[in-house]
């Protein structure tokens, strides 16, 4: 068991805290809490537990913007055939039902195309535009994708097919030669806000083109769909994300579309108080997995459809693969920790790089961040298509794995993708020259506090400050993900109220108080189990960090205790090596 670092984050001035409490009648751990995302007064204040979509920045300071909205305009004038081109993922598929339902709306003659990830890979190919070029479309939005097709797109330049382009994602130094570019990231665009999802470019796009022709309300029924891609592509849910997903999300709760509402119920959950948290954990692996193990446009099909009982056909569809992905993932994973026990070690190799040519490429990144999650180190995962070894790259927070494969980029057939998250493409026989330039520079790059894994702690507290009020107000600063983290707290010296047992796989349930204080709090601690046998009840204190949530029994909302780590102390308050 890797022991953790915990960080208890520096506190906010006195004077401030006292300050913002005062004014919006909080605590002083609340007030702080706000106070380092940023909110120091009552109209901040205002703004961050009431968002609004009138604080949505104007799409046309999206460079690009005026090209595509007259190019988009021009073919619903015209009566010209548009493709959606999107990718095979919850952010891809969202994007591009998004768009197609948009323009459809407005009468355009519109289809999709979705990649298949097995036979085609990702993003537009040469082979796609020649066969939307026989099916006559003039004009293709690329969603989600498209912002390194150079070649792609000035194939389709040749053929006569205009393409705008709506990603998010980091373009190479050669931008295509697009009719426009919307991407909030490329050199030279100012927009405000810097992090939507693919989803949320191709809202801009639908709100800007809908402002033009009258209709500024329409793109807003898709809010749904834009929740569901920046909650399941972990986008930092901040500024316009944070907006876009709560309002997103009380569309899902309130009133879902067909699809979204089979998928729910699917995964044997109801609409009404679902999170950020359950729909990137619950909903976006239903929606991954057709696209993981074959074809993606039954996720499109089923978010387009306003057919019900059509939309519980296909929700099963995607059930069903989803639970085969779990097993193909489940003994991919096992095979995985058996290979890296045999052939690596990791007091020499600060990185696992692991090759079978025979696992399924749609699990193999969910699997790399499965060792990540269970080894601590930056994580490669391979496969063999077509003679060539392809996969998926993870990181651990704070390194930076994109620029760690650029520093290896002779050994790369291709390679994509970002701060924490890849893909890759080499040559099977420069495998062992690539395993070893990429070793070398995380020796040279990688810190041993990367290596370590950190807690960071918002505040310290005691149990008895988590009243009714607290919790109220915690629970209103969601959506919560990255760069609205649900907060974490650290609280010393709590007692065991009964003995901790173990449930399902490896998860700890107990129940705590402190100082003798009435207030007794259930708790769990996913993948804790390792602790059950070391700790008395009778004879142990603990120092606990963990986050707040609530769950639901018999119809009641009660406060859980989520445990991410803990300390064992004996009666004399020391800690318990284990």
């Amino acid at each position: 068991m890797q022991n953790k670092r915990w960080k208890l984050k520096e506190a906010p001035d006195e004077k401030l805290i006292l300050a913002l409490a005062d004014s919006l009648n909080i605590s002083n751990v609340l007030a702080s809490l706000l106070i380092k995302r940023g909110v120091t007064n009552f109209f901040e204040a205002k703004n961050f537990f009431r968002p609004s979509l009138s604080s949505l920045h104007d799409p046309f300071l999206m460079d690009g913007m005026h090209n595509a909205t007259d190019r988009v305009l021009q073919a619903l004038t015209n009566n010209q055939k548009i493709c959606v081109y999107g990718d095979y993922d919850v952010d891809g598929t969202c994007s591009a039902a998004l768009m197609y339902l948009f323009l459809k709306d407005l009468g355009a003659d519109v289809e999709t195309y979705i990649p298949n990830r097995l036979t085609e890979g990702y993003g537009i190919s040469i082979q796609s535009i020649d066969l939307l070029k026989e099916k006559n479309i003039e004009l293709i939005i690329s969603v989600d994708c498209g912002i390194t097709a150079v070649e792609e797109i000035d194939h389709a330049n040749n053929l006569g097919i205009d393409t705008i382009v709506c990603d998010h994602h980091k373009p190479k130094d050669i931008l295509p030669n697009a009719y426009a570019i919307l991407d909030p990231i490329k050199p030279g665009c100012n927009y405000p806000f810097k992090h939507l999802s693919g989803a949320g470019v191709a809202f801009k796009l639908a709100s800007a083109v809908a402002s033009r022709i009258g209709k500024d309300n329409l793109p807003l029924k898709y809010l749904d769909l834009v929740a569901l891609a920046g909650a399941a592509d972990i986008v930092p849910l901040t500024d316009e994300n944070r907006i876009l997903v709560r309002e997103g999300l009380q569309l899902i709760n309130t009133n879902p579309r067909p699809g979204i509402s089979a998928l729910i119920r699917s995964a044997r959950m109801e609409p009404g108080n679902l999170s950020a948290g359950q729909v990137v954990f619950t909903i976006a692996p239903r929606v991954n997995a057709v696209g993981r193990l074959g074809d993606a446009n039954r996720a499109v099909e089923l978010f387009t459809t306003d057919d019900p009982q059509k939309a519980i056909e296909l929700a099963q569809i995607l059930e069903e693969e989803n639970f085969e992905r779990r097993k193909i993932d489940e003994m991919t994973f096992s095979h995985a920790t058996s290979l890296l026990e045999e052939t690596i070690d990791l007091d020499n190799d600060l990185a696992i790089i692991l090759h079978y040519e025979d696992w399924h490429p749609g699990v193999i990144g969910i699997v790399a961040s499965r060792m990540v999650e269970k080894y601590h180190r930056p994580t490669i995962m391979l496969t063999t298509i077509d003679g060539v070894a392809k996969g998926s790259a993870r990181s651990i927070p704070g390194f930076n794995i994109y620029e760690a494969l650029q520093n290896c980029e002779e050994f790369l057939v291709q390679f994509g993708g970002h701060e924490a998250a890849a893909g890759l493409a080499i040559e099977v026989d420069k495998l062992s020259d690539f395993k070893k330039k990429f070793n070398e520079v995380l020796k040279t790059s990688l810190k041993e506090e990367h290596i370590l894994q950190e807690i960071s702690i918002d505040a310290k507290i005691n149990l008895s400050e988590i009243s009714p009020k607290f919790i109220r107000i915690l629970d209103q600063f969601a959506p919560f993900g990255p760069g609205n983290m649900r907060p974490t707290f650290l609280s010393e010296n709590v007692s065991l109220v009964q003995a901790p047992r173990l449930v399902g796989s490896n998860h700890l349930v107990t129940s705590f108080k402190q100082n003798g204080h009435e207030k007794i709090l259930d708790a769990i601690g996913f993948n804790l189990g390792y602790f059950v046998s070391k700790i008395n009840k009778d004879e142990n204190l603990v120092d606990i960090v963990y986050t707040i949530e609530t769950i639901t029994k018999d119809g009641k909302v009660f406060p859980q205790i989520r445990i991410r780590d803990l300390r064992i102390k004996d009666k004399n308050g020391n800690y318990i090596e284990v």
